[in-house]
Formats: structure tokens, sequence, C-alpha cells
């Protein structure tokens, strides 16, 4: 049985609040006594917590997840409905996973067409249709689908089945044949699909994406009506052209975006499931919390490895956030971490798992077929980057550890060798991942064969294994979990139609260039200006739409000013990555901040700002490997003087940059106002990844460790750094 002991909270007071999320309670709010200490030459006393797979399967935390993620939440099924959603989704799995081994005889957008009328009317029955105007479910979850909700599902069957039925349109083949020339009927249907892909989109993940697609759409019609000598003119489409652009074509509802999520995301998803019905979830916190019970940086540090195992799982930042918050945070907080700082750890853990290895997130698998490159290539593009993240959280661990004098916690947990002698098999499957990619083998059936595995390494656990009612139940899992994706990238094809269609794309693309290029002269200063241009554009889209939708927009938008001026396209593709993902990140939304201090009970802007000091260095890395040529070293291009060199720089320059945030040097003591700015300086030499401004660097850095030193040689013995 997984279950962790530590040191035992403060006498209650009469109206206690739970240190853990309990069977049906959400996670509490922060005590703030201070913990109790045991007396000199005694052992400190210890006490259960929450079993860790209890506690991570529990309604309250699960539902916590689903409220502050990107997507609302879902109902919570029961009785005939939860059986035929179930029994649907698996179905619906069973077809993707069949389509690997024996694909349909008619072609790709067929299998799209079919795959989209299975999944998109679960959506109106799994998610409900109520406005939510804050971050908290407007309808009740426990409430079934409504008659409405039953009509929308059936047409949205119908219009997604419509082109395949022959009957209806004839035929496939007949319907193709009618493109740029629809019948009546296909525009209706067409249109049908169109409002019901929106209100998919609304429902799954707000208002903000249909909305951005409304504003693409009302471009296709009226833009013909602009000045033709606006660089934004166009011919102008009209209604029919719209609805075949989106309908009976390759660039609308059945592009790239729905065929990575039909193809690629899907089998990870139901990977996921199966991974974390067997019982890896629990095992990886645990693991993370055996692995470092006994220094006083513990706490921080387990819950940053927390979020790198856990994200093989979930890859979704918010819900990794609450997963790892709901059992580290009792830990963190006992060892002295205030709850905004703890909340900000856990949501930069959190954001972690969407750009760690091997899964990555959902974007991931569109940059591999935006670019035509395997998956272990984009593995390959994220690890240095992935490491110079955690780099930066650790130290921001480490230096937060000793600023608010953490204390070790007293745990009693089985050791790391045990753990990984008993339970270690949950890695086989990651490995399968990473040996089929690198044998070549295609990423589809790399992981089905390590879902396989893990469905099969599962009864090795009595309490985890999969029978086939479980089976079942993971496979619809994974469905579900799929429905938002299908949602949002269904509706990106709209954008990516429109901008196919009206040219958009290259015509703002070569406005950001010629803004760049009127505030700066020389080629490396435009590149930087422009980077900097898309790092805040793609921010402030991240704000408003998921990971996934945000970074198709920067890609066919964005994306193209940085190619115009010669950059890379995987460097590129990276770089709109990384922003997208850092949206997570980034106040005033900041969502899995908003996740983290739901757990800790701490306040919402101070812990995003908190969040923001954790992830800084994920805001700097992509810019390195844009704006130099040696940047490309970052991505694992080049000879491994290339990339040692680069790396190795960038690690000096992730240093420098938590001396800067953190105000402390490790080894040496706090920081002053001119140590700080020196390291700031430092860090942006470093980062800019050149000979000289390396050489630049390494000396402000070493400059503001003289004054640290200094500092710390002139301080009372108080401030002295205890050894951690």
């Amino acid at each position: 049985m997984y279950e962790i002991l530590y040191s035992p909270p403060v006498p209650e007071p009469e109206s206690p609040r739970p240190d853990v999320v309990e069977p049906g309670s959400a996670p509490a709010a922060p005590q703030t006594a201070a913990p109790q200490t045991a007396a000199p030459g005694t052992a400190a006393p210890r006490t259960a917590v929450a079993d860790v797979d209890a506690t991570l399967k529990d309604d309250s935390v699960r539902e916590l997840a689903a409220q502050f993620e990107d997507e609302k939440p879902g109902r919570r099924l029961t009785g005939a409905v939860d059986t035929g959603v179930t029994v649907a989704a698996a179905a619906s799995a069973v077809l993707v996973l069949w389509q690997v081994f024996r694909p349909l005889a008619q072609g790709g957008q067929y299998y799209l067409a079919i795959f989209l009328a299975c999944v998109l009317p679960l959506v109106f029955v799994v998610y409900p249709s109520g406005v939510r105007l804050r971050r908290t479910p407007a309808a009740d979850p426990g409430r079934g689908p409504t008659p409405g909700d039953w009509i929308l599902a059936a047409v949205a069957l119908a219009a997604c089945a419509y082109p395949l039925l022959p009957f209806a349109s004839g035929g496939y083949d007949a319907f193709l044949n009618r493109q740029g020339q629809l019948d009546p009927l296909d525009v209706a249907m067409g249109t049908a699909l169109l409002l019901l892909v929106l209100e998919a989109c609304r429902r799954t993940t707000g208002w903000v994406l249909p909305v951005v697609c409304g504003v693409f759409l009302a471009y296709d019609y009226y833009g013909g009506y602009l000045p033709q000598t606006w660089s934004l003119a166009h011919l102008g489409l009209d209604f029919d052209q719209i609805v075949d652009a989106l309908y009976n074509s390759q660039s609308g509802f059945y592009g790239t975006p729905l065929d990575v999520a039909a193809s690629y995301i899907v089998l990870f998803t139901i990977y996921g499931a199966v991974l974390d019905a067997s019982g890896a979830g629990a095992f990886f916190v645990e693991l993370s919390v055996a692995a470092f019970r006994r220094s006083r940086s513990a706490a921080g540090r387990t819950a940053v490895a927390s979020g790198f195992l856990l994200g093989t799982v979930s890859g979704s930042g918010a819900a990794t956030t609450v997963s790892i918050g709901a059992v580290t945070w009792p830990i963190l907080r006992r060892a002295g971490y205030p709850a905004d700082r703890a909340g900000g750890m856990l949501a930069a853990a959190g954001v972690g798992a969407i750009l760690s290895p091997p899964t990555l997130g959902a974007a991931a698998f569109i940059i591999a077929e935006y670019l035509d490159v395997s998956y272990l290539s984009v593995l390959g593009w994220a690890t240095v980057p992935t490491l110079l993240y955690y780099l930066g959280i650790l130290l921001a661990v480490e230096i937060d550890a000793r600023r608010f004098g953490a204390r070790p916690v007293a745990l009693r947990v089985r050791s790391p060798w045990t753990l990984l002698g008993r339970f270690g098999y949950h890695f086989a499957s990651l490995l399968v991942i990473i040996v089929l990619l690198a044998l070549e083998q295609p990423a589809t059936r790399a992981v089905i064969y390590a879902t396989l595995l893990a469905a099969l390494l599962s009864f090795l656990d009595r309490r985890h294994r999969l029978t086939p009612r479980r089976l079942v139940a993971s496979l619809a899992a994974g469905i579900r979990g799929v429905l938002p994706v299908v949602a949002v990238c269904v509706a990106a094809g709209i954008i990516t139609a429109s901008t196919t269609k009206t040219g958009l794309g290259p015509q703002l693309s070569g406005l950001m260039v010629d803004w760049a290029q009127s505030l700066a002269s020389g080629h490396t200063a435009v590149i930087a200006l422009t980077a900097v241009f898309a790092a805040v554009a793609l921010t402030l889209l991240g704000l408003a739409v998921p990971v996934t939708a945000s970074f198709i927009i920067g890609w066919v938008i964005i994306g193209q000013a940085l190619l115009e001026l010669g950059v890379d396209r995987p460097a590129t593709a990276m770089f709109i990555f990384y922003f997208a993902v850092l949206s997570e990140a980034t106040p005033p939304t900041a969502l899995a901040s908003v996740a983290a201090a739901a757990v800790t009970g701490g306040k919402v802007f101070p812990t995003m700002w908190q969040t923001l000091r954790y992830a800084l260095p994920a805001y700097l890395v992509p810019i390195a490997f844009v704006v130099t040529p040696a940047g490309r070293g970052l991505l694992g291009f080049g000879g491994w003087d290339d990339v040692g060199f680069a790396f190795a720089a960038s690690a000096a320059g992730v240093l420098a940059l938590s001396v800067a945030a953190g105000g402390w040097l490790i080894g040496a003591g706090p920081a002053g106002p001119a140590a700080r700015v020196l390291a700031g300086l430092a860090a942006l030499a470093l980062l800019w990844l050149s000979l000289w401004t390396v050489l630049t660097g390494v000396a402000l850095l070493l400059a503001a460790a003289v004054l640290v030193l200094v500092r710390a040689s002139r301080s009372t013995p108080s401030l002295e750094e205890e050894p951690a």
C-alpha cells in the first residue's frame, strides 16, 4: 500500500482544517502556525497522511484539476447514460487502434470523418451547456444530459456522417467530386457542423476560441469589402465557398490539426489512462518523496520530481499541479514554505509536465506533422531546453529552502530502491516508446505496444489489475480525455482554412517584419526584435486560448515572420511551442497557478508571480535558440562541441538568472541589489550564446559572486548559510 508518513501537525484549533485531501473533500488551505518540533534528543513523532493512490484518485482532486484546467469540467454520468458513453467511447478507441494496423481503404479523410462522427456527439453528452462565468461549473455536474443535449448529439452525428452515406450525399466519392460546387443540402450540413463545432469548443474551453474563429470567418466574408490597396484586403469569399473550404477540403474540419488528434494524441491519452489505471501515478509520486526524504530542500525537490514523472501520465499543466499539490503541499508546509512560494513551485512543476519528454504536450505531435519529421526528432529538440527548465526550478527550490529556512520533514517511507525493485516496472512502457522510436518504428505503433505492455504489467499488482471491465473503462477514459482536444483541433481547422484561402498569414507576418525593420537595423537586431514581438504576441494569445490552438494560430501567422527572416523551421516551431505552453504560467490567467493557489490556500496573484519567477528561464531560452546561430545547439543541432557549448553557457545563464530573481547565491549567501543587477546582466549575456558575450557574462557572474562573498564575510554568523 502506498502510504507516506510525516511529522505531525500542530494541535488543531476548535475548527480543524485537514492537512491533506481526504475522500470527499477538496484540498485544504494552509495552516499558519509553526510546525511542532520534537524535544531535544528525541525523535520527531510521525503520523500518517492519506494514501497516495487514494488521494490521486479522489473525486475532489480530479474535479479540482478539471475546474482549473483549460478544459471545462464534464458531467459525472451515472446509470445507463454512463454505461452507454463508456461503450461508445471504448468502441471509438478500438476504431483508433484498428486504424493503425488496418487503415481504411478509402483514405485518411474518410477515417477522420468517422472519428469525428464518433467523438463529437460525446462532447454534448459529457459536457454541460451552462456558461461558466467563474472558475466553477455553472451547472450541477451531477445532472445528466438534457433533451437539447441529445438533439445536438444526434445532429452532430448526422452532419459528420452525411458525406459517408450513399442515400444522403450519394456516397463519399460523389461528395468529394462536388468540391467547389456544393449542393444546398451539403451547405446546410456543413453549416450545421460549423455551428456544432463552435458550440463544442465553447462547452469544453469557453467563449474565447469560438469568438476568435468567428473573427476569422467574418474576415473571410467581409475581407473583400476592404480597400484593395490595404495589405489585409482579399477578393472575398461567399458563404458557400467558406463552407466548402471547411467541409469538403483537407484544410478545414478535416485538416492537419484533427488528423494529429485522431492519429497521435488520442493514442497517447489512451496510453496515459491505462498507465494511470495501472498505479503508475501513485508510484511516481511516492518514488519522488522517497528519493529526497533526508535534506531540508527535499520537499521542494519532491514536488519538482513528481511533476516531471506525472507528466508522463497526464501531460496537462493544471491537472498535474493539483495532483502533486494534493500529496506534497502538506510536506512543503511542514518544511516551512509559505503558501504563495509553494504554490508557485507546484505550478511551475506542473507546467513542466507539458514540456517534458517522452510525452510532451499535444502541440508536439502537430510540430512533427507540420515539419514532416519523426516524433523522436521533436523529443530530441526538447531535451536540452527541458533540462535547463528543470535546472532553473531546482535552483529556485534550493534558494528558497535557504531564504526561508526550510526544515527537513520527518518521513517514514520505503526506500527508493525498495520501491524501484517492487514497482519499477512502471518505467518499462516509457522505455519501450523511446526504444521503438529509436528503431524508427512509427510513433503510433510504439505507443500502442507501450499501452499493451502497461496493461499486462498491471497484473503484477493485484490492486491495479486491468480486468476486462477496468480495461474498457481505461479505453473510454482515454477517449473522454481527448474530447476537448478534438474540439480545439477542429476549431483550429477553421483558422488554418481561413489563412490558407485568404493569404492572411503571410500578410500579418510581413507586417511584423516591416515593423521590426523600421525600429532596428542589422539582421540580428531585426531577428531579436521580431522574436520579442512574437513572444509577446504568443503570450497574449496563450492567455485567451488553449495551448494547442495557441500553437496552431502562432504557427500559421506569427511563425511565418521568423521563417521569412531565415530562422529554420525546427527553431521556429519549438519557439512557438514553448511560448504557447508558458501561457499556463503567465499572469493574469496562469491556470496552473490558480490551481496551485486553490490547493495551498495562497493568494492567486502572488502565486502567479512566484510561478513566473520559477519558470523564468523558459521565457529566455527559446529566444536564445532563435536569435543566434549558436542557439541551434540547444536543439541538438551541430556537433557535440556545439551542443556542449550551448548547454554549458545556457546553464550558467540560468544560474545567473536564479541569483538575480532569487536574491541568493547557493554556497555563498544572500545577494544584494548590486549583485542581483550584475547577475541579471550576466544571464542576458550568457544566453546570447556568442563567444564574446559568454565571456562577458562569466566575468559579470564572477563579479556578482565576489560581491555576495564580501557581503557574507561582513554579515553576522546568523546570516551564514547552513549546509543543505
